[in-house]
């Protein structure tokens, strides 16, 4: 059974980014990883784009054709993707996921790098459409819906990012995760007024109203108070919406998070118990240890320069040791190593390489 995962997020939370990073990451690891466009709109991908939907349909060709602006172009693409399904369907058994006789898929991994218009994953049909008919071909699909972690900085941002998150859970109905990226930027940003375990377990929203009043006098008045009350207690009530962290170029945030990617969608507990597991699905199983959002909170806010040094240093050393021969190989391995350590040591280097474009 293939597994898969669905990365979908407004614009600019990082989706395509989130794509090159973990496309590399899983490679590092040794899973084999295919990534898939469903952005009729991203005409750059940075990633080795294994199926590309701009092969089928492109924003430029439906406004100019249609004379749709760019987000109604986007929805048409997505219809029209629906209505050729056979299409995709051709191209994931292409991907090389598939045995000779077609019926039966083999185990691989494929990202599918999806439009930002949030339409898509609220209320819109077809891009729901299409994950159910992807989970028809046998696939374990975990949705993943990026958020820039820019909104915890404003509360009626964070608000809103709960309603948009709640609501993308309830359309998609697929196992879900949602994550703050670009985590190491926040500390650049204003100083959030409560620590980071507030953000991502989302509990007692109401300390957020006096900080809603002080950011605009307009909610200040009293309709606006008991409008807010109600968003508050709505996203209160389902209890449904909680985030991970994630800092993409940073390898021990790469490894939590796919660490709950791989639990969600059921790839951490693969087949028969102990047949043919990777070392990714040993560690996983015995206990892995993994950052928790209090180590997220201390290397990210509250010691990041102090943290950025040493691996700063780290990073040196390590550059000589591997420019010096190695004189000893059987050296052993050292009592006392943590669980991370032994993950490092079989991948020492998370192997993603990010260019930002401008």
């Amino acid at each position: 059974m293939p597994f898969a995962q669905l990365v979908i997020g407004p614009p600019g939370s990082g989706k395509s980014t989130y794509c090159d990073g973990m496309h590399q990451f899983l490679s590092s690891i040794g899973r084999k990883c295919s990534v898939v466009n469903l952005d009729p709109a991203n005409d750059h991908t940075s990633y080795p784009c294994a199926l590309d939907v701009r092969e089928l349909v492109t924003i430029e060709e439906t406004m100019e054709e249609l004379e749709l602006g760019p987000n109604g172009a986007v929805l048409y693409a997505l219809e029209e993707l629906e209505h050729n399904w056979e299409w995709l369907e051709n191209g994931l058994k292409g991907l090389g996921g598939w045995k000779a006789d077609g019926d039966d898929p083999i185990e691989d991994y494929v990202l599918f790098d999806c439009p930002g218009q949030v339409e898509l994953f609220t209320h819109h049909s077809s891009l729901r459409n299409i994950f159910f008919r992807i989970q028809k071909l046998g696939y374990r699909l975990v949705a993943l819906h990026l958020t820039d972690s820019y909104s915890l900085t404003l509360p009626s941002i964070y608000i809103s990012t709960l309603l948009l998150s709640l609501r993308a859970m309830l359309q998609m109905d697929l196992p879900h995760l949602n994550v703050l990226t670009k985590i190491d930027k926040l500390s650049t940003y204003t100083p959030l007024p409560f620590n980071l375990d507030f953000y991502t377990e989302v509990h007692d929203l109401s300390y957020l109203l006096p900080y809603m009043e002080q950011e605009s006098g307009i909610v200040a008045n009293s309709k606006f108070e008991g409008l807010n009350k109600a968003i508050i207690e709505l996203v209160e009530d389902f209890g449904l919406v909680s985030f991970e962290t994630l800092a993409v170029e940073d390898k021990k945030s790469m490894m939590t998070l796919l660490h709950a990617i791989d639990r969600a969608g059921g790839y951490a507990f693969g087949g028969a118990e102990g047949a043919n597991d990777t070392v990714w699905q040993v560690a996983m199983r015995s206990g892995m240890k993994v950052m928790d959002v209090r180590d997220v909170q201390e290397r990210w806010l509250d010691r990041k320069e102090e943290f950025d040094e040493k691996e700063r240093k780290d990073w040196e050393e390590e550059s000589r040791a591997r420019e010096a021969p190695s004189l000893v190989d059987d050296a052993g391995d050292e009592e006392g190593d943590s669980e991370t350590e032994e993950i490092e040591r079989h991948f020492p280097d998370s192997g993603v390489r990010i260019v930002r474009r401008g």
